[in-house]
């Protein structure tokens, strides 16, 4: 059963000063020079920092802002069949006014979660697995390779493995690192790797589809818009080539827009690779697509990609140009347009 989420807020003003004091006096420092700790403009000081939620799942806060939870424990709702309990993927991603913008679990869909990573036909020593749907294989955290904060960014690293019953067949690095928000956006940029364990890895997309790699899932909103760079349409893409994919919309009753872009860093295998897009709330990268790709034991599998986290419904060139700075290795501020 997936445990209720409790969130402590951080500490405050008040709290700080006294803590400050009581360490000044166990260190014999004197009132008047007492250091101030918790202050995010003390010289150095980290702005970002991580709490765990519960025994299955990590909060990242920017100051007083919730950003993102990463789930490293198996999750399972009550109401949810059983072979729907996963692990090791983001959710929720917070818009820049503390909105949900992802979803987890959704009722359409249980095995979409957040921001994902999976395939649905995988292929190990002849057998055929679903990380997807989370059939006959799942993800498993091991340990963290990173839980770093600073001043201009925080970085969280892990080590995961994919599992055919207590088999690892795959291991799983997955590298997050979040920068300050700049302008109406936020960048968290996205490295994976995956291993081929003792057998050779099969990854295909799903037929006529594509979809299988790194996805987004959405939460409820309505004014759904979807921008890519052929430009704003009101039908879905299959099969498609882009580099990157917007959706924007009203979120948790809002009256403003926000969305999430995904962007794909072009060293990317096969870039640029295909997608899927939906309207109901799912972008998903399509790599490598509908024909199939086999990779050898102990060679790394090695994609990057960009959250670009944003207030507003930004236009096709906003859009554009954000991803052109990815490109060029920078955090984009923008304003609006």
């Amino acid at each position: 059963m997936q445990s209720t989420m409790r969130i402590s807020p951080a500490p405050s003003p008040a709290w700080r000063r006294l803590s400050a004091v009581l360490l000044a006096v166990v260190l014999g420092l004197g009132v008047s020079v007492v250091p101030d700790l918790w202050s995010a403009e003390s010289p150095g000081s980290p702005r970002f920092r991580f709490s765990p939620i519960d025994d299955n799942s990590l909060l990242l806060w920017d100051g007083n802002d919730r950003v993102l939870v990463y789930n490293h424990g198996m999750l399972l709702p009550d109401g949810v069949p059983a072979d729907r309990r996963r692990s090791s993927y983001v959710h929720p991603i917070y818009g820049l006014d503390g909105e949900v913008l992802t979803d987890d679990f959704p009722e359409d869909h249980y095995h979409h979660r957040g921001l994902f990573w999976a395939w649905p036909h995988v292929r190990i020593a002849g057998q055929h697995y679903d990380l997807w749907a989370i059939q006959g294989i799942r993800q498993r955290f091991e340990r963290w390779l990173a839980r770093d904060v600073g001043a201009t960014e925080a970085t969280l690293a892990v080590e995961n493995g994919w599992y055919v019953g207590e088999q690892k067949v795959v291991q799983e690095r997955i590298r997050l690192r979040v920068h300050p928000v700049a302008g109406d956006a936020r960048c968290i940029d996205v490295d994976c790797d995956w291993v081929p364990v003792d057998e050779p890895l099969t990854l295909a997309g799903a037929e006529g589809k594509s979809y299988g790699g790194l996805t987004l899932r959405y939460a409820p909103r309505t004014d759904t818009v979807i921008t890519t760079p052929l430009g704003k349409g009101s039908e879905d893409l299959s099969m498609t080539p882009l580099a990157w994919a917007d959706l924007s919309a009203r979120f948790a009753g809002r009256t403003d827009f926000s969305g999430i872009a995904l962007f794909v860093a072009d060293d990317h295998p096969d870039y640029p690779p295909t997608w899927l897009t939906r309207h109901y709330g799912a972008l998903c990268i399509g790599w490598p697509g509908v024909e199939a790709q086999t990779f050898p034991v102990g060679r790394a599998i090695h994609c990057r990609y960009r959250v670009w986290v944003h207030r507003g419904a930004p236009s096709q060139e906003t859009i554009q140009h954000a991803y052109e700075e990815y490109r060029g290795g920078m955090v984009v501020k923008w304003s609006g347009d």
